[in-house]
């Protein structure tokens, strides 16, 4: 299995070289050279099967030689032992025809468990064999980074630096960050945006000698392989709901794109999805691509779920790589239009995407109307973000199960979740005692130079 990037000018590389690399040299995302499918047979065939089982069955086709399957199996397996609850990613009925999938059940909360606990896991595998060590920078809306921090702290080869926007995340996405008191990680409230934060790593793996000095890596959403452990999911979540005998659609709260091009490349493999649905707040911009062709940055405008304020879905250009045809220079010409704020997506890239997507957004008072709602009817307490995707998808449900993505516990936004419906949702036991931790974070100016020497520094 070989890996390519989306702007066409960076070498193929293998699985584990793609992973540790993060970002193509060339700007863009790795992507698989070909997409394995499973035939109606072997996707009936995890039917019954442990969450681990079929993370194996469905992501062995992708790393290739990188690890013996004996090896693979204990990776997998440790990178889900914490999770607190036994089926990893249980479903709840909550409509006639509308299932929520709980991806909150990890050691953050958050559904970047699933991607971050398993990349752990092949990190150290991996830089354990060949002796190497690695500074991973991460940026993050919020819970991409609690995920990092959590799965990479007290390693022995890799040190973490975490860049999230200053005041934008919540006080437990925040203190998830802050509080762990291992030395290799180091979390920095930037004085900006996500996309700010953002904007700096990918500029940081743009300076080649800053890049090879640290020994760069990356573990956000741009890294393949966060992207393949959430393939897992999709499949786990269809054939309990009767795939592939039966189409299931999803609808997916997103900012980056990640989760769903998880669900796209599910679909490329041969599970039976009907529509996937991407569901957003009031940054909208994919929506707002969806609709006009246009994709044209407006600001970021704060809201109740923090994790989907972004402007720059990174993702999003391995969804525009298919729908060109994967000719990587017209992606390389359309990012190189988006530094001046905006760049149209052709109708025939519009009509492939189309094929696959629909969209919708919802604004802040529809997220606090759908969480009290949904309290009310079936009892379930829903995290903003997992409300904008409730009401997006009772929007765009037909024939079809529709299955909506839960992608943080309530209680990682308390105030929002208690100001919607009255109920003030609790920590699980295990992280009971975060607001008594100390915390341990710098605020860093929005300066590029400045956060370089600051690593370089931390690193001596």
């Amino acid at each position: 299995m070989k890996y390519i990037s989306t702007r066409g000018q960076a070498p193929e590389l293998s699985f584990e070289e793609a992973m540790l690399t993060g970002l193509a040299s060339d700007g863009g995302l790795y992507v698989p050279e070909t997409i394995p499918t499973l035939t109606h047979e072997e996707i009936a065939s995890l039917n019954g099967l442990s969450y681990e089982d079929i993370a194996f069955k469905i992501m062995k086709p992708f790393i290739g030689e990188a690890f013996t399957d004996d090896e693979f199996k204990g990776i997998i397996k440790k990178a889900y032992a914490n999770f607190g609850h036994i089926a990893r990613a249980p479903m709840v009925q909550i409509g006639d025809n509308h299932f929520l999938l709980e991806l909150f059940h990890g050691p953050t909360l958050a559904f970047k468990d699933f991607a971050m606990q398993l990349i752990g896991q092949l990190f150290q595998a991996s830089l354990s064999r060949s002796g190497k060590r690695v500074t991973i920078v991460g940026a993050t809306s919020g819970d991409t980074g609690s995920a990092a921090i959590e799965a990479f702290k007290g390693l022995n080869n890799v040190d973490v630096f975490i860049l999230f926007p200053h005041g934008r995340v919540s006080d437990v996405q925040r203190r998830q960050m802050s509080t762990p008191s291992e030395s290799n990680v180091h979390a920095l409230a930037v004085q900006g945006d996500f996309d700010d934060c953002q904007g700096a790593l990918k500029d940081m793996f743009a300076d080649i000698e800053f890049r090879d000095h640290v020994k760069l890596a990356a573990v956000n959403s741009i890294n393949w392989a966060r992207v393949l452990a959430q393939v897992v999911y999709y499949f786990s979540s269809a054939v309990a709901l009767g795939a592939p005998n039966r189409k299931v659609s999803f609808t997916v709260p997103t900012g980056n794109f990640g989760d769903i091009f998880a669900g796209y490349i599910a679909k490329k493999m041969g599970l039976p999805i009907d529509r996937l649905v991407i569901a957003t707040n009031q940054n909208d911009i994919l929506h707002r691509t969806m609709a006009t062709g246009a994709y044209t940055k407006q600001g970021v405008v704060p809201s109740i779920s923090p994790s989907m304020d972004i402007q720059i879905s990174s993702n999003f250009e391995r969804a525009l790589f298919d729908a060109y045809g994967r000719d990587g220079s017209v992606i390389s010409d359309l990012m190189a239009d988006l530094k001046s704020g905006e760049f149209k997506v052709s109708d025939e890239a519009m009509q492939a995407l189309n094929t696959h997507f629909s969209s919708g957004r919802a604004s802040e008072e529809e997220t606090s109307q759908t969480i009290a709602a949904y309290y009310e009817k079936t009892g379930e307490v829903l995290c903003p973000h997992s409300a904008i995707g409730v009401k997006v998808a009772d929007e765009n449900i037909q024939e079809t199960v529709m299955v909506t993505l839960a992608t943080a516990h309530p209680a990682k936004f308390p105030a929002a979740v208690q100001e919607a419906c009255g109920i003030h949702p609790d920590l699980p036991a295990r992280m009971s005692d975060l607001f008594d931790r100390e915390e341990r974070f710098s605020v860093v100016a929005n300066d590029l130079e400045g956060l370089k020497s600051l690593i370089k520094e931390r690193l001596a």
